[in-house]
């Protein structure tokens, strides 16, 4: 059992009686108190959907729920749903759109290292790669020399997601993103 301030986002829990999927987390240091830090978890009920706001002392034990995790790639989009294909048995994983919308955004056809998570055979949520590759659609021209400042830029990449970039690069390179912290980790490798 771990302790609070070693649970990670989308870690299923297990929390009265149910199965709830991390989706936030906040740490807060309360001042002039002894002890250690709260963490303040927005989880979801992955049966129902519906949002528990919780907070926990960084030493509480928290019991994670079984789960599954499948290694899958992403196939269409069907209205407000995405469908993603097992990589074994082609099995389709249907999940809302409203489900995953912060992790849609770092994902294409080309998406490799998904994992969609299971509770009870059904999908609650996917797991991303630490760093995805993108292409940059939209950005300020690159500028000649630029690459010794850490000045960023926004840019616009073929998801839709903007994130800030250096000013070297250029629309058309494809680049790492670092999911977790939607920051630019690199350009890609050819």
């Amino acid at each position: 059992m771990p302790k609070a301030s070693e649970i990670k986002r989308n870690i299923a829990i297990s929390y009265d009686n149910k199965t709830y999927i991390v989706r936030d987390i906040e740490r807060s240091v309360p001042q002039g108190r002894a002890g250690g830090s709260l963490y303040r978890m927005r989880m979801y009920d992955v049966v129902s959907g519906r949002k528990l706001d919780e907070t926990f002392k960084d030493s509480d034990m928290i019991d994670l729920a079984d789960l599954v995790r499948r290694q899958v790639t992403f196939s269409y989009m069907d209205g407000e749903e995405y469908v993603f294909m097992d990589n074994e048995d082609y099995s389709p994983y249907n999940l809302n759109k409203s489900a995953i919308e912060e992790e849609i955004l770092f994902v294409n056809e080309d998406t490799q290292g998904i994992q969609v998570i299971l509770v009870d055979d059904a999908p609650v949520g996917i797991e991303l790669p630490t760093n995805v590759e993108l292409e940059v659609v939209e950005t300020d021209p690159s500028i000649k020399g630029a690459s010794a400042t850490s000045r960023n830029k926004p840019a616009k990449l073929s998801t839709g997601a903007v994130i800030q970039v250096p000013e070297h690069i250029s629309t058309g390179d494809r680049i790492k993103v670092n999911v977790e912290e939607r920051k630019f980790a690199g350009r890609a490798e050819k």
